[in-house]
């Protein structure tokens, strides 16, 4: 087992593709490599907090796209669809859930909770996405969907306290 770990991290650390949609590294984590993946998300939510709607709406579309194509190819480049170290998804779901998470630390907290329990969870169609797609786009997907659910929950969770 340790040789294969080693395998993996060799190709994740020499390999750019592999090296992003692992992100950066994140997903070698030995614990939790989803959720720790998915940090980066909230630092680049975090880095765009001031930069305007539609810039933040093209950076989600442009991390979207990206990476249909990063994980398709890093999940051929390893022969595991989805492993869970890809998290390129990841850092995309929860930037998209944080674009109208509540401002400040409670917000973001929040944010980061629902959209990892949707992506964890995975209630329907989550799961069904990524198994019947397959590729980038599958892998993606599910991530999205996971987004939108916290989105909903946090758009009610806005209405219900103004």
């Amino acid at each position: 087992m340790k040789e294969s770990v080693d395998n993996l991290t060799r190709k994740v650390l020499t390999d750019p593709v592999n090296f992003v949609a692992f992100g950066f590294g994140t997903g070698l984590a030995p614990f939790a490599p989803g959720t720790v993946g998915s940090l980066p998300g909230v630092l680049l939510a975090w880095l765009m907090l001031d930069m305007g709607i539609y810039l933040q709406l093209g950076v989600a579309v442009a991390l979207f796209l990206a990476g249909i194509w990063i994980c398709g190819e890093s999940a051929r480049r390893i022969g595991v669809h989805d492993h869970g170290g890809i998290v390129w998804d990841e850092i995309c779901g929860m930037y998209i859930t944080l674009l109208l998470a509540p401002p400040g630390v409670l917000g973001f907290a929040l944010a980061f909770g629902l959209f990892r329990f949707f992506d964890i969870v995975k209630p329907w169609p989550i799961r069904d996405l990524d198994h019947r797609l397959g590729g980038g786009l599958g892998i993606m997907l599910d991530d999205l969907v996971a987004a939108l659910y916290a989105l909903i929950l946090l758009v009610l969770y806005g209405w219900l306290m103004t």
